[in-house]
């Protein structure tokens, strides 16, 4: 159902089993899914590609131009939004800057009001940004990750799969995966409860906390080179490697751990 006062593009790709609210704008070379839902005065703009089951709630804005002077008005970009994410009231996610890409927000997400996602940012499945996120452009987020209320996120960082950040944090180094970060980047721990939320068995969660352990004992031997070290010995599980190999990679440097302080 449309409400008579949206104004659709006759280009763009509208499934019958969307409900579009009153006030809505859906540009060009969008797409929306099976059972879409956009509230009163949402904004959908060129190149946005919507799957399925997306809930889209007032005054949100999706696919706007990248806040970056550098990037051309008239490049060729978008965003897409996997199934069943949530969107909450003036979130605003951007395009890409970069010709032919797209800014990626996975499945079953949930943006919660006024959080910002950039140009180019990805997100995996399941993340949730708590109300007034703010995410630079180029971060990547893996899967269930928690960014509690008003944290701000420096460009080009990385935050592994499962990193629970506290509100008002300010996050300007990669986060490897399953740690519990608060303030300036500042590693409390690992994220227990949400590891035993997702499942994972104590053997799983024991390796994990194996690894951690060994990676930040030694504070004689860069991180890097002791995650690469341990590959071999510890990584007895997926999500024990995927810690592991989280430290090869990166723009920004490592987040430290200091035990018993800051």
């Amino acid at each position: 159902m449309i409400h008579p006062t949206a104004i659709i593009h006759p280009d763009a790709s509208i499934h019958p089993d969307c409900e579009i609210g009153p006030f809505c704008i859906v540009e060009e070379g969008t797409s929306l899914g099976e059972g879409c839902r956009l509230h009163p005065h949402v904004i959908i703009r060129k190149g946005s590609r919507l799957g399925a089951e997306v809930v889209i709630h007032p005054f949100a804005v999706i696919g706007g131009r990248p806040q970056d002077v550098s990037v051309a008005e008239v490049i060729e970009s978008g965003v897409v939004i996997g199934d069943g994410t949530v969107i909450r009231e003036n979130v605003t996610v951007n395009r890409s800057g970069k010709e032919g890409f797209a800014t990626t927000i996975g499945e079953t997400c949930y943006l919660m009001a006024g959080s910002h996602v950039a140009h180019d940012c990805v997100l995996g499945n399941r993340v949730i940004l708590a109300n007034d996120t703010m995410l630079a452009g180029h971060v990547q987020v893996g899967d269930h990750v928690f960014l509690g209320g008003g944290c701000g996120i420096h460009q080009f960082c990385r935050i592994g799969e499962s990193v629970m950040v506290g509100g008002h944090a300010s996050i300007t180094m990669d986060l490897p995966p399953f740690l519990m970060v608060a303030e300036r980047n500042h590693i409390s721990g690992l994220n227990l409860v949400g590891l035993k939320r997702r499942g994972l068995n104590a053997d799983i969660i024991g390796n994990i906390k194996a690894c951690f352990r060994a990676v930040y004992a030694d504070s004689g031997n860069p991180r890097e080179k002791a995650a690469a070290a341990l590959r071999d010995g510890l990584a007895e599980c997926p999500e024990s490697t995927r810690f592991l190999e989280f430290f090869a990679g990166g723009k920004r440097g490592i987040a430290r751990w200091t035990p018993g302080g800051g």
